[in-house]
């Protein structure tokens, strides 16, 4: 039951990065109010990090901040470890 909640939340991390992406991306070409870094960001390392690269990509958007091309990739090295460890502790 525990695994089914982590990967729902993973899951959900990731859908809701994706988004985010892309209202970000939108706010930008409007002159809106934007998302911070430090938030998409916090968002990769806590699990969505699949979200945010795939957004980067369908979007557009953040490809050529050199702390994008850097920490995104990152992040999913940290949240595989963080997530593999937390699979072994739950069985």
């Amino acid at each position: 039951m525990a695994v089914l909640i982590l990967l729902a939340l993973f899951a959900g991390l990731n859908v809701y990065a994706y988004v985010l992406m892309g209202y970000d991306k939108r706010q930008a070409k409007r002159g809106g109010r934007r998302v911070p870094e430090r938030t998409l960001f916090l968002l990769s390392f806590a699990g969505g990090c699949i979200g945010i690269e795939r957004g980067m990509k369908k979007f557009r958007h953040k490809t050529q901040h050199r702390s994008f091309r850097i920490l995104v990739p990152l992040s999913f090295v940290t949240v595989a470890l963080l997530y593999g460890v937390l699979l072994k502790l739950m069985l």
